[in-house]
């Protein structure tokens, strides 16, 4: 008998993508609108990559069962 697949939970695979070295890497927050009053430097820093802390990291796992 097979075994039951899990399923991706739809609200993860869109925010958060997995890295080939097993890193998961989301997006930055702050960069919607109102950038105007943000500085150059915070928004410049705003395009660097983010990746999930280790605190969550198990919970986005649990939700992406297969790499998303």
């Amino acid at each position: 008998m097979a075994k039951m697949k899990l399923k991706t939970l739809s609200g993860a695979k869109k925010r958060f993508k997995m890295t080939a070295s097993g890193k998961i890497k989301r997006n930055a927050t702050k960069r919607r609108h109102i950038l105007t009053k943000k500085t150059t430097k915070l928004t410049r820093g705003l395009r660097m990559n983010h990746y999930v802390d280790k605190t969550n990291e198990a919970t986005v796992r649990k939700m992406m069962p297969y790499g998303g």
